[in-house]
């Protein structure tokens, strides 16, 4: 069985933009009764409120949904959209400055088999089990029972791989679906591995960095 470290604490005291990058670098791991779950992530979007207005927190104040923003760095942000799918957050910023990262995509690499079982799409191409917000969230098994959970401790955590990933670029573009979010939609805030097969979406990059210009 593949073993997974999870990052530490000060990995989350750094600044939003920072950890949205090397996101890209690390791996989501869940584990549950009959297995682990784990995934490269590979696609990443973040939010910065309170002047975003594509984030939650715009305005600047909390309410029951985002109290867990608020807080300290390094904890899971999940909430519900259409009653029906979760969405997975990382929470970024310091106490009081509720920023977000959402978590949109990743590229299975353990428990696959637990993840299709899971999962609506079990038709769609088993790399692509988790090629999208709620799908990941189905897939990993992540729901509100996991909001507020500190991002660096079992069951849910980040890790470092086990190898160094092959040599990748970064690239950046709008973030998705938040038409309501005005001049924000247009914010180059998503984050992906250029031509990874497990991106949710397809869409034309802003600009594409080799992945050592981002660390």
């Amino acid at each position: 069985m593949t073993h997974f470290d999870p990052v530490d604490a000060a990995f989350f005291e750094q600044p939003t933009e920072a950890i949205a990058y090397q996101l890209l670098n690390l791996v989501l791991v869940h584990e549950v009764p009959d297995g682990i779950m784990a995934g490269r992530i590979v696609e990443c979007e973040m939010y910065q409120g309170p002047q975003d207005r594509g984030a939650h927190s715009f305005g600047g104040k909390p309410t029951p949904r985002t109290e867990v923003m608020y807080g300290p760095p390094g904890h899971a942000y999940v909430y519900l959209i259409y009653g029906m799918y979760h969405c997975f957050n990382v929470v970024t910023g310091s106490v009081g400055l509720p920023h977000a990262i959402l978590v949109r995509a990743l590229e299975p690499l353990a428990g696959r088999d637990l993840m299709l079982r899971r999962t609506a799409a079990k038709r769609a191409a088993p790399d692509r089990v988790a090629a999208g917000p709620g799908k990941l969230c189905q897939a990993l098994n992540i729901d509100r029972r996991l909001n507020g959970h500190a991002l660096w401790r079992p069951p849910l955590y980040l890790a470092r791989p086990p190898e160094p990933w092959a040599s990748y670029r970064v690239a950046r573009g709008p973030r998705i679906n938040i038409g309501y979010a005005a001049e924000a939609q247009a914010y180059p805030w998503r984050f992906w591995v250029d031509g990874h097969p497990a991106v949710s979406v397809k869409a034309p990059p802003t600009t594409v960095e080799p992945a050592a210009a981002t660390r």
